[in-house]
């Protein structure tokens, strides 16, 4: 398995469309920084988000998750409370190669300012727009900027193809459109 280069990236973007809408360079003036990087793809966070919320004091269940434990936010920015966390969704759509996986961290930027952004690899022919999990771990409200970079996409080719792909398998967030929440099938 190996690292894929920004040559590689931008070829399957332009060819293959494997990143769409798809930044030729790394933006970085006035933005936390998006768009292609020397090993990577940073990936940027729309404006969509669903923001968790305790006040109807549901337990969060990924079996039986109960979707009024978020508000609905849009906007230029959002505003995540205090140990708390929002689901958001990318700007991007991914088309996911089937020799192709994928991890996904968060930029550093948010990192020093106690923001971690998880994310699931992407796995062979996967697609969809990415949901992410932003998570505030400080005791004072954290602010995320739509539109910007949220974290960094790592693109390894295997040697050899998988037998079954996440689109074999039929996988349950295979070409998501909007903020998905958590469902066990």
């Amino acid at each position: 398995m190996s690292v894929m280069p920004d040559s590689w990236i931008r070829k399957m973007a332009h060819e293959h469309k494997m990143i769409e809408p798809f930044v030729d360079e790394q933006v970085r003036t006035g933005a936390i920084s998006y768009g292609l990087s020397s090993y990577g793809y940073d990936i940027r966070v729309s404006d969509e988000f669903k923001v968790f919320t305790n006040i109807n004091s549901t337990v969060v269940d990924p079996k039986r998750f109960d979707e009024k434990s978020f508000i609905s936010h849009k906007g230029e920015y959002c505003i995540i409370p205090p140990n708390s966390f929002a689901l958001a969704r990318t700007v991007e759509y991914m088309r996911i190669p089937r020799n192709i996986i994928t991890l996904c961290v968060g930029k550093s930027t948010y990192a020093r300012c106690g923001i971690i952004v998880n994310v699931t690899p992407f796995e062979p022919e996967w697609e969809g727009y990415v949901t992410l999990e932003i998570s505030n771990t400080t005791p004072l409200p954290a602010k995320i900027y739509s539109g910007e970079g949220i974290a960094q996409v790592i693109f390894f080719k295997a040697d050899d193809i998988c037998e079954i792909s996440y689109a074999d398998k039929a996988g349950k967030y295979q070409k998501q459109s909007d903020i998905t929440y958590p469902r066990v099938d």
